[in-house]
Order: C-alpha cells, then sequence, then structure tokens
C-alpha cells in the first residue's frame, strides 16, 4: 500500500515535471502544482503535497498559502506555523488560513492566544472579516462569549459583515442573554436567516414564545430573508415547549401551508396563545394589512384594550399602502381624539394620504400639527412635507421646507425636483439636480427617473440623453423599465419613433405596458400606424383589459381612411367586452368634496353643472372667434 501512494506521488512529480519541460509558460507549471498541492491535501495526501510543494523550482504566494492550507486542514500547526514565518510574503490570505488554523485545531487557551496574537500582528491593510470572525467564532465554540464580544467590539465598523454579526447574536442567544442578542440585531446593517433564526430560537429558549411568534411574523413581513428548515424547526420545537399549539401535526400543516394561506394559518396560531403582549397584536395587524385585508386588523385593533403609537401607525399605514387614503385621516382624527400622540411616520403616512387625495386643506392641518409637537426639523416629515405640497401644486411652499432642511439627503432632493417635474417646472428641476452634484449627493434611481421626466416635459432632448448615459456610465445604475418608459416618451415627443423603437429592442429588462404606452401615444400623435400597431399588440398581451390600445388603433385606422380596421379593431374590444375607465375628477369646495365621473347623472346638482358647463363652452366658443 506504502509502495503504492510512493508510485503515485512519484507518477505526479513526473508529470508536473514534463509539464514544465515542455510549457514554456512556467506560470501554467506553478498553476498546476498548486492545484495538485490543494488536491492532495483535501484528499489528507500531506506527504505528496510536501513532496511537490519541495520540488518545486519556483513558487508563487498561493502555493506558499496553499501548503500551509494543508498542514492547518490536517491538524500539523506546528508544521504550519513553520511555513509561515518561512514565507517570503503575506497576503489577507494568508494570515486568515495561519488564524483559522490555530482556531480550528485548539480548545485551549495557549492556541487561541497565538491565534488572537496573530491577529494583533495583521496589517491594516490585509485585515478583513474574515480573520475576526473565525477568531470570534473560535471562542464562541468554546463558550467564551464575553471573549468574542471584545473581539467583535474592537474590530471596526468597516470589518464586519453580516457573518460577524450574526455570530455574537447566536453567541448571546445561546447565553440567554437575549436583550443584548436584541440590542446587536436592531443593529444589524444587514440581517441573515442565521441571525433571525437565533432570536427567534432564543426567544422560544427563554419562553417568550409571542415574542417569538412575533420575531417570525416580522421576518415574513420584511421579506428580505426566506425562512428555512432551521427556522421552521425552532418554531415547532418552541411551539410545543410553550403550548402554543398542542397538536404537533397542526403545526407541522402550518408549516407546509406557509405562502399564500400563511396569514390565515399565524392567525390560527395567534387565536391559540394563552397570553397576548402588544407585540404580538401588532405583528398579527401588521400582517393582515400586508395581506391588504383591512376589515380583520381594524377588528382585532378594536379589541386591543392597550393601545401604544406604534400600532396606530401600523394600522393608518395600512390603509395608505392600500390606497384607502380617506380611511387613513379619518383614523388619524380618532388617533388624536382618544388622546395618542403620533409619531414622525404616523405624520409621513397621513401626508403621503393628503398628497394623494390633493386635499391641501387636510394637509395643511397635520402641518399645523407638526408645528405644535415640535416635529417641523424631523427629516422624514420635512421630506413628506416636500412632497405633500408638491402634489398639490404648492411649489413654494414645497421649495421653502426644502430650504429649512438642515441635513439634506437624496430623499429630500428627489422630493424638490419630483415636484418641480410634476408641476411642469423642467429647467428648474435640472437645476436641483445639478446642484445636487455639486454637494456630493449621489443621485439614486428615483433622482434620475424625476430627471429624465423633467427633460420629456421641457423637450430637452439633449439633456435627457446625457442623462440617461450618466446614469449607466458615471453611476452603474442599470435603468429599469420606468427609466426606458421616460426615455420613450422624450424620443416619441419629439418625432424619433424609430430611435424610441430602436431603444426598446435594445431593452435588457422585460418592457411593461408604460414603455408599450409611450411608444403607443407617440405613434398617435405623429401618425405612424405602423408602430402604433406593434406597441397596442404588446399593451394587450400584458393588459388584455385595458381598452385604450383599442380605441387609440381604432382612431388611427380611421385617421388613416381604414374604415373596415377601425370597426374592426372596435367591434373585438366590444365582443371581448373590454370598456375603458370613465375619466375622474374631484374638487374641494367649502370643506365638502365633489365627485364626477365622465357620463355620470347621478350628482345631486346636475343640472346646474350642466348650466355652467354650457356658459363656459360658449364663452371659450365667443373667445376662439374674436381671435380669428
Amino acid at each position: 500500500m506504502k509502495f503504492h501512494h510512493a508510485r503515485n506521488i512519484h507518477q505526479q512529480i513526473t508529470n508536473l515535471t514534463q509539464n514544465q519541460t515542455n510549457i514554456a509558460n512556467g506560470s501554467k507549471f506553478i498553476t498546476e502544482c498548486n492545484v495538485k498541492i490543494s488536491e492532495n491535501g483535501r484528499n489528507g495526501n500531506v506527504n505528496a503535497a510536501e513532496t511537490i510543494f519541495n520540488k518545486m523550482s519556483q513558487k508563487n504566494i498561493v502555493t506558499w498559502t496553499a501548503m500551509l492550507v494543508v498542514y492547518a486542514k490536517n491538524g500539523q500547526i506546528i508544521n504550519a506555523r513553520k511555513l509561515f514565518d518561512k514565507m517570503p510574503e503575506r497576503t489577507t490570505a494568508t494570515y486568515n488560513a495561519m488564524i483559522s488554523g490555530y482556531i480550528r485545531n485548539g480548545c485551549n487557551a495557549r492556541k487561541f492566544h497565538l491565534a488572537e496574537e496573530l491577529y494583533r500582528e495583521v496589517p491594516c491593510e490585509f485585515r478583513d472579516p474574515v480573520c475576526s470572525n473565525a477568531l470570534m467564532n473560535g471562542y464562541l465554540k468554546i463558550g467564551e462569549t464575553n471573549e468574542a464580544l471584545r473581539v467583535f467590539e474592537n474590530v471596526g465598523e468597516s470589518k464586519r459583515d453580516v457573518v460577524s454579526w450574526s455570530a455574537v447574536v447566536v453567541g448571546l442567544c445561546r447565553d440567554g442573554r437575549i436583550g443584548y442578542a436584541r440590542k446587536l440585531f436592531d443593529r444589524m446593517p444587514e440581517r441573515n436567516v442565521v441571525s433571525w433564526s437565533a432570536m427567534i430560537d432564543g426567544y422560544m429558549e427563554k419562553g417568550l414564545f409571542e415574542n417569538g411568534f412575533g420575531f417570525f411574523l416580522e421576518m415574513r413581513r420584511e421579506g428580505v430573508v426566506e425562512v428555512n428548515s432551521t427556522t421552521m424547526t425552532i418554531m415547532i420545537k418552541g411551539c410545543g415547549n410553550c403550548g402554543g399549539v398542542k397538536d404537533g401535526m397542526q403545526i407541522h400543516g402550518l408549516v407546509s401551508r406557509l405562502g399564500f394561506e400563511f396569514v390565515d394559518a399565524a392567525y390560527e396560531v395567534f387565536e391559540r396563545m394563552p397570553e397576548k403582549d402588544l407585540i404580538s397584536w401588532t405583528a398579527m395587524i401588521r400582517r393582515f394589512v400586508t395581506d391588504g385585508r383591512m376589515g380583520k386588523p381594524v377588528e382585532l385593533f378594536d379589541t386591543l384594550k392597550e393601545k401604544d403609537d406604534f400600532v396606530w401607525t401600523v394600522l393608518i399605514s395600512g390603509f395608505v399602502s392600500n390606497e384607502e387614503y380617506e380611511e387613513a385621516l379619518c383614523w388619524y382624527v380618532r388617533m388624536n381624539r382618544e388622546g395618542c400622540k403620533p409619531n414622525p411616520l404616523t405624520i409621513s403616512s397621513v401626508l403621503a394620504a393628503s398628497a394623494s387625495l390633493v386635499a391641501l386643506n387636510e394637509g395643511l392641518q397635520i402641518h399645523s400639527h407638526v408645528l405644535k409637537m415640535n416635529l417641523e426639523y424631523d427629516l422624514s416629515i420635512q421630506n413628506s412635507l416636500i412632497s405633500f405640497y408638491a402634489k398639490c401644486g404648492n411649489v413654494t411652499d414645497a421649495y421653502k421646507i426644502f430650504v429649512d432642511v438642515v441635513e439634506l439627503n437624496v430623499v429630500s432632493n428627489n422630493s424638490v425636483i419630483n415636484g418641480f417635474t410634476q408641476n411642469g417646472f423642467g429647467e428648474e428641476a435640472l437645476n436641483m439636480y445639478k446642484r445636487m452634484q455639486n454637494e456630493s449627493l449621489e443621485p439614486n434611481r428615483v433622482t434620475f427617473l424625476a430627471v429624465l421626466s423633467a427633460c420629456t416635459h421641457a423637450g430637452l432632448i439633449e439633456e435627457g440623453r446625457n442623462l440617461f448615459d450618466t446614469m449607466k456610465s458615471r453611476y452603474r445604475n442599470e435603468p429599469d423599465a420606468d427609466h426606458y418608459a421616460c426615455m420613450v416618451d422624450l424620443l416619441g415627443r419629439a418625432g424619433l419613433l424609430d430611435e424610441a423603437n430602436d431603444l426598446i429592442r435594445s431593452i435588457t429588462v422585460k418592457p411593461h405596458s408604460g414603455v408599450w404606452g409611450a411608444l403607443l401615444a407617440a405613434s398617435s400623435a405623429h401618425l405612424r400606424l405602423d408602430l402604433a400597431k406593434l406597441a397596442a399588440q404588446h399593451i394587450t398581451k400584458l393588459e388584455p383589459a385595458n381598452a385604450t390600445p383599442y380605441v387609440v388603433l381604432s382612431n388611427l385606422y380611421s385617421a388613416a381612411g381604414q374604415k373596415i380596421e377601425g370597426d374592426l379593431v372596435r367591434n373585438t374590444k366590444n365582443l371581448k367586452g373590454i370598456k375603458k375607465s370613465p375619466g375622474c375628477s374631484w374638487i374641494t369646495i367649502k370643506d365638502k368634496l365633489h365627485l364626477f365621473l365622465a357620463g355620470d347623472q347621478s350628482h345631486m346638482n346636475i343640472e346646474e353643472i350642466k348650466a355652467i358647463i354650457l356658459t363656459i363652452d360658449k364663452g371659450m366658443q365667443w373667445l376662439y372667434y374674436c381671435e380669428l
């Protein structure tokens, strides 16, 4: 057996030596040797790896590191250190390999002392999270959580990654220090399934089932991190231990049904909880809100005896996210009447509702409330106020708020740029974009969408092209379908329809109906029946119930003198039962909202409205003929 093994090593050396002779480029030979050293190390053939290493007349840093890893992974930590000390140069990888080797091969204080001593010797330019993570995990492995925390706290923010944070959260949860773990968890810039699962397990182990389940719901609501089998095992074990659900099969059924039925399943477990705290109530209300069913959250909310500002905000923001803006404002009034002080997130939500309704009076009252609560300098509220005033057409007040912002961020700039754009001040929007660049604030996708839209409405073709290119080349922001829709609209309005069509063909993402809608509108304006047909075909595939492509196409056929084709398109629309949504407008007069729908005759003052419209129409005709 030993003879066979020796012969195998000899054969490897012979093959590699022949390659060295035959290959002029020595780097290829070194690469092949490095691969063989690593392969032998993984298979436990340390002698073979060592022989290849010793026979090599030329070695690079990868060779030395590969051999070091072989020694370390095969328990020969003394040989690894001897080799490390002989290395002509070192890199991040070599330091990481040596430190990891100490940790892997030792469960005593001396080995950890050597590892930490070496860690302190690592030059700043070579330090990365791998070094500190290895050291922390080593301490956690032997139950020295405080030592792991010491390493973690001594590492700068830039040298921590999600593994670093997760490691200490896991360690603290295992020690039962759930409060400390939660503080660190809340500080995490990025979370993974390990940290979420550790927190859930920590609560469950402490018997805090409601908190654990609430945390689980929060994890699902955020949707950034997917649950895995470990998370679900923790949930099953926790529910069983705490008596939240007695039948293990029911819990298993809950796990298997996670998905569209998750809310109902979660509610089933929620109802079986013997005791519920505000966190679990809030989590359940939030989950129903996210699902879009606002009846159940209201029912739960009314059942809740003690309510804080957070649960009020969850409900109010839920109405806003589900486009029930009037309800959001009504609940805000109720919140104040019941003596609960709104927080900045509540204010931002109701300002968004007021903006969506273009309800200037309601927004002004909320702004007055902001001043009374001394929240006028809260950045999130300032940004919401800018957006509110801009959407209500009051650009002057929007800009006044913007000027008062002490710490401008990209959201503040985006809000005011959008405001200028929406109200037809294209040049001002572009000037704000330039000012933003001068202040070293990096624009994001929303910024570019706003300024491209400004260029579209102002007819600034070259500026739009330059911005679109800058977005990709300078800021490495790949345009999405909305940015392409803006560019198609810009080019289309200028009559550059072929260029617009070519741009659509070049899109790497799938164009949505807005992209094709922009081309359809431009084709209609410039009587390009060929491109209108192309755009209409795509829109009908994406939105089968959309009547617009049928109406536009039939009108274009009629304008082109192709009455038969126009009638055919109209008949197709009618046969499919597709109807165009009626136009809608509203106005507030003396604090009363009046809603108007095209073709609607049900308004209580319809006769007066008709008479006024007739008077206005006659006046407009008279002015027209006077100008002639």
